[in-house]
């Protein structure tokens, strides 16, 4: 097995990232690592065209004397007796505008992997290791520094200082609030009509906000008043029988009256 792959920058920034095993396991795609394992342990799930297969194991990156770097690694189906190992070699070479990785090994596979076709899983392998080697670049970039401002000290208050001794300016209820004021000059305070006027500008409190009825379009609209007809139907009635009582009395003193 070999396969290349180019990145934008510089060898020693990959060889820096390589040292770090953190960086080697945030570059792996997909691992999910195991707390309190090793620094390149943990689950990974492997897509193999339309299938996946998920596995749990550790890889190990060593520096070797002649500048490359050797990757092994074994693992085990979490779903299954299947089992992947692999030896690798990577070769770092600067190139016109980054950096040439050549990754150099064999994989033994048994299981589920061994099933599914080869040109398959070859593709899922480079595939993964092209992503590997980019993420591995990108994850060696040297932070940016950030200055802090340290704040400014604050000076310090004179002895014998306190917060109630400090001088509290008079309130001012604006403008319009003191011109009310200068049109009673005789008087202490305000009459009644100019202190309603005077809350009325200002503003009413929160009290007066929560238990005062709404006004304007959100106003309550009153209850119809409905016309009460039982003093007019108390008065008919009595009427009405005295004027059918005088009709008898007439109609029998005229019957009596004719021959």
């Amino acid at each position: 097995m070999e396969h290349q792959v180019f990145v934008p920058v510089p060898a020693e920034r990959l060889e820096a990232a390589l040292a770090d095993p953190a960086r080697v396991a945030r570059a792996v795609p997909g691992l999910q690592q195991d707390a309190g394992a090793e620094p390149v342990a943990g689950r990974l799930k492997l897509r193999v065209g339309g299938h996946s297969v998920t596995y749990r194991g550790a890889v190990r990156v060593a520096a070797r004397e002649d500048g490359a770097y050797a990757v092994e690694g074994d693992a085990t189906e979490a779903r299954g007796t299947g089992s992947v190992k692999l030896a690798l070699t990577l070769r770092l070479a600067d190139t016109d505008g980054g950096c040439t990785v050549t990754v150099e090994g064999t994989a033994h596979a048994d299981g589920r992997l061994a099933q599914l076709p080869p040109e398959a899983v070859t593709t899922a392998a480079t595939r993964l290791l092209t992503r590997f080697v980019e993420t591995l670049a990108e994850a060696g970039d040297p932070p940016e520094s950030k200055s802090v401002e340290a704040p400014e000290p604050k000076a310090p208050s004179e002895p014998g200082s306190s917060v109630f001794d400090t001088e509290v300016p008079p309130p001012s209820l604006g403008p319009e609030a003191d011109g009310l004021t200068e049109d009673f000059p005789g008087a202490a305070e305000p009459p009644a009509e100019a202190a309603h006027a005077r809350r009325t500008m200002i503003g009413r409190s929160a009290e007066e906000v929560d238990h005062a009825p709404p006004r304007g379009r959100y106003a309550p609209v009153p209850a119809p008043q409905t016309v009460g007809v039982n003093a007019a139907v108390r008065w008919a009635a009595p009427a009405a029988a005295l004027a059918l009582a005088s009709a008898i009395v007439v109609s029998r003193a005229l019957r009596r009256r004719r021959p």
